[in-house]
């Protein structure tokens, strides 16, 4: 029996391993080439697998799609937005996340999936939602579970706690991504995003604060 165990975990981390390697493949293909431009064969090869195998994990470039968007918005979500609900200093915690948030959104790698989502929504609206629900409205969820704690303990007067949250991450982008997704201009440096989040807190906390 113990062995049958340790015989079925080590299949288990094995397709989990494998199907890490496909979905980093399908990666790269499809933000060299777009979704549409994407192949599966091109995805096997990038991933090293035969495409009878690519097959076992995923039956079609949808569902490969959809699993890489779940992966890429859901594993940033579960990093950026962790969060002691026992730490009462307000400000710092949301100038971490602040901080954390714009870094991570800056990435290019995060601007080329962003821009690549937004274009097959019109053909795949489906797309769109998952890659909606699985970050922002997750990472939106998160963040207002902590404030509410904080509105309970009197550190902040807030009505709706999921508007707020989005007030929040809007004020610490405010300008930034629309900038970044045409390609308007350079990405920010470390100095701007050190601002544009200070200003970000002090501008949440001037209208949520307890005095408010």
């Amino acid at each position: 029996m113990a062995q049958g165990a340790v015989l079925e975990r080590g299949a288990t981390a094995h397709e989990g391993d494998k199907r890490r390697q496909i979905l980093d493949g399908a990666r790269t293909v499809f933000l060299s080439a777009g979704y549409d431009g994407a192949s599966m064969g091109e995805i096997a090869r990038a991933a090293a697998v035969s495409k009878g195998t690519l097959y076992v994990y995923f039956d079609s470039k949808e569902a490969l799609f959809e699993a890489l968007i779940l992966q890429e918005k859901a594993s940033l979500a579960e990093t950026l937005f962790t969060f002691d609900p026992e730490d009462t200093d307000v400000p710092a915690v949301l100038t971490r996340l602040g901080m954390s948030f714009l870094n991570e959104m800056s990435r290019p790698e995060h601007i080329s999936v962003h821009r690549m989502v937004i274009g097959v929504c019109e053909k795949f609206p489906h797309f769109g939602q998952v890659y909606y629900e699985a970050g922002p409205a997750c990472g939106v969820a998160r963040l207002s579970a902590y404030l509410d704690v904080q509105v309970k303990g009197g550190r902040l007067r807030i009505a709706d706690r999921t508007l707020a949250a989005q007030h929040f991450l809007h004020l610490c982008l405010a300008g930034l991504l629309t900038r970044m997704l045409f390609a308007a201009g350079g990405m920010a440096d470390e100095a701007r995003k050190q601002f544009q989040v200070a200003e970000a807190v002090r501008v949440f906390l001037a209208g949520y604060g307890p005095d408010c």
